[in-house]
This record gives structure tokens, sequence and C-alpha cells, in this order.
């Protein structure tokens, strides 16, 4: 198994055939610069120690140089043993509510980022469990497929925003019965972490949790926000906050945690219910719940250590440096002496 521990070095050798035009031109410039003296035989009797060729050999070993130097910062990298390895994981669909209700401020800096920030640490302390991600609004996405590719996860955390899904409202329902179709065919037990404000206007939530518990998955339940409930807040396309949603009468809209809810989908799903503040994001408690369940043992196959190549590239770069200083321009005097077709 070979790797580059940092590919994005490799970008560097694009830069070797703008150095090659450069030392071209230049060639070209100082042999036009010759001309301006004389014939260039002349000039070459005149200075009969000047070596051409050996220009472009310095040349040529810098770039060789270059090159074994942009391999070593890249670290090549070679698997050093293929080892089978027991794990034991759930699987864990985390259905994440990315309404406009979710920009309200009452959990700092608001419930969306305040979630995102959660499941990334969440993430982080998986070991072997495979996860998937479920977005909704007024409809439900997949916005992650279920998977060990953990960095994957990350990567589409950070793209979240309230603009993922264009109908609004929050069904509650739809993201279960997705996330219960999205998890794959086997034994692993399978959890359902459902996080949203709770202000359910779309399906009956309690009926799929119940449908989902029947088939051995848990429903567990986060709710973001106060039942005293704050303001949504509205920005313009630069990320400033122009002033708050208003509803058809012009009145400011209050968007409040539905525990309610939350607690009788939880409490179907055979879960449990938590609710978020500023300080804590619940998901700590629920992964303890979900580390309780039984794991299946999987056994795989994965490349457990890579040693890094990248000293003898270093190395090669550097006798090459040293090569390319210890050469000169110059004609070696006794190397013009030796005549090996003349008598």
């Amino acid at each position: 198994m070979f790797r580059f521990e940092h590919i994005e070095y490799l970008y560097a050798l694009l830069l070797i055939p703008f150095f090659s035009l450069l030392f071209i031109l230049y060639r070209f410039w100082k042999a036009r610069a010759v001309k301006k003296f004389g014939e260039p035989e002349v000039i070459r009797q005149l200075m009969p120690l000047t070596s051409y060729k050996k220009g472009v050999l310095k040349f040529f070993l810098l770039m060789l140089a270059f090159v074994s130097l942009i391999f070593g910062l890249a670290n090549p990298q070679v698997g050093s043993k293929l080892e089978k390895v027991q794990r034991k994981g759930a699987d864990l669909m985390i259905a994440l509510d990315v309404s406009n209700s979710m920009l309200a401020q009452d959990i700092r800096p608001d419930r969306l980022t305040r979630a995102v920030q959660g499941i990334t640490k969440l993430v982080d302390r998986l070991e072997g469990d495979r996860i998937g991600i479920v977005v909704f609004a007024g409809k439900a996405y997949v916005q992650l497929p279920i998977t060990t590719d953990y960095a994957a996860a990350k990567l589409f955390l950070s793209t979240i925003s309230t603009r993922m899904v264009p109908s609004q409202g929050t069904a509650i329902s739809e993201a279960i019965d997705l996330s219960v179709s999205s998890f794959h065919a086997d034994e692993r037990s399978k959890a359902i972490i459902i996080i949203t404000d709770g202000e359910n206007h779309e399906g009956d939530a309690v009926a799929s949790a119940s449908a989902a518990a029947e088939e051995g998955i848990k429903i567990f339940a986060i709710g973001m926000g106060s039942p005293d409930g704050t303001p949504i807040p509205l920005y313009d396309e630069y990320g400033r906050q122009t002033g708050y949603k208003n509803d058809r009468n012009g009145q400011v809209i209050v968007s409040r945690l539905d525990e309610t809810t939350l607690q009788q989908v939880a409490s179907a799903g055979n879960g449990i219910y938590v609710r978020a503040s500023s300080g804590q994001d619940g998901l700590g408690k629920i992964l303890d719940e979900i580390n309780a369940l039984e794991k299946q043992e999987i056994e795989t196959k994965m490349f457990s250590e890579y040693e890094g190549r990248f000293q003898y590239f270093l190395a090669i770069s550097i006798i090459l440096l040293i090569l390319e200083f210890l050469i000169s321009e110059r004609k070696s005097k006794w190397a013009d002496k030796i005549r090996l077709f003349n008598r």
C-alpha cells in the first residue's frame, strides 16, 4: 500500500515547465547578448574555457533536486503490515433540522451551529461505528449515506446550512422514515438521533418512531432551544442580520422548543430525550446510551501502520544540490587536453 501523506505539495511540480521556459529564455537572451560583441565563433575562441553544455547540466541537476525535494515534502509512505482488526460498532443516523427556526439564538451562537459543533465532537468519539446524516426541514434528504469515513462526515457537516432544503417546515416523521430506509440490512445495532427544535408541522412523528422501534431501531431526540422561545433572525447575502422573521400579519415570529413532541418521539422509539443548552449539546449522554447497546463484532482488514520515506528523497535532493554547486560552468583544463580520437 502506497500513499502520499501531504499530496497537496505535488502541485508544486507544475512549476517545472515554468522554470524550464525561464531557462530557455535566459539562454536565448545570453546568446543574443554575445552576438552584440561580435561573431559567436570569434567569441568562443576568445573565451576558450567557457562551457555552454555545463549550464544545461547544472539546470538539469537543479530540476532533479527540486523534484526530489517536492517528493520528500509530500512524504511518500508505505503500508508496513496488513493485519486483521476486530472491531465492534453500531449504525447511527443523525437527522438534523435545518429549518430557519434553527437560526434562533437562544443557544449560542445559534441552534444550528451548536448542533453541528456537537455532531463534530460526536464523530471524533466514534470507534468502529458507521454514521450517516439526514437533513430535513419541510422535506428530508440524505446528506451522507452511512459510512465509516469520519473525515467525509466532517466535510459534509461543514457545508450544512438552512439553505440546503428549499421547503420550510419540520418534517420529523419523514426524517425518521428516510433514516430507517438508509440503514444497511445487517445485524448491527441501529439508532437514530434527531436534533431539532421540535416544532413538528408534517406527518405523525410518534407513529414513525414506533414503527422504527418495531424494527429494533432506537430513537433518541435532542431539543435545541428554550420553551420560552426567541425570534428568528434574518440575514442578507453578506451574512449581516437585517431583522427578524415576521408572520403574515407583520408580527415577529417566536420559535419555541416543543419538548412534549420530542419526549413522545423518544419514548415511542425506546430512547431518551435530552435538552441541549449553550454549555451542553446533549450528544455525550446519548452516545453513552448508544455505547451501552449490544454491538456486533466485525472483522476488517486494514493497513495499520505507514512508514514515511521522505528522508531518502531529501538526501537525494541535497546530494544533487551539492553536485550542482561543485560543477563549474568553465571547462576543465585537464579535460580539454584529452583527445581520444586525435593522434
